[in-house]
């Protein structure tokens, strides 16, 4: 199972570079990184990157995350992937920008 992460371009740049991310600032605040499911991605980037444009959509392989990934409750109580440890470039199966269409963000085909 793929989960996904959202990335400013700065942040994924960083994060390429050091081959280590310890998340965003909400994540750092938080203490854990917010991850969503397929299911889950478009409301993510719908709420908190609404007017956002040069991101990345990061997908992770949930198995190979081990026991640092929780499912807990989050929006409308549904349960979210929540990694306590830093991401690492290792942890990437895949990444794709995602632009701001004129209706919202435009994923990868059969995503969402």
């Amino acid at each position: 199972m793929l989960v996904f992460k959202i990335l400013r371009r700065a942040e994924w740049d960083a994060f390429r570079a050091e081959g280590v991310s310890r998340g965003a600032p909400v994540d750092l605040a938080d203490g854990f990184i917010h991850l969503s499911t397929a299911e889950q991605v478009a409301g993510t980037a719908a709420r908190h990157f609404a007017s956002e444009s040069d991101l990345v959509l990061v997908a992770l392989d949930a198995g190979r995350l081990g026991p640092d990934l929780r499912w807990e409750p989050s929006r409308g109580g549904a349960l979210f992937p929540h990694l306590y440890r830093p991401l690492r470039l290792a942890d990437v199966v895949w990444d794709k920008s995602l632009p701001l269409g004129v209706s919202g963000h435009i994923f990868p085909e059969g995503l969402v």
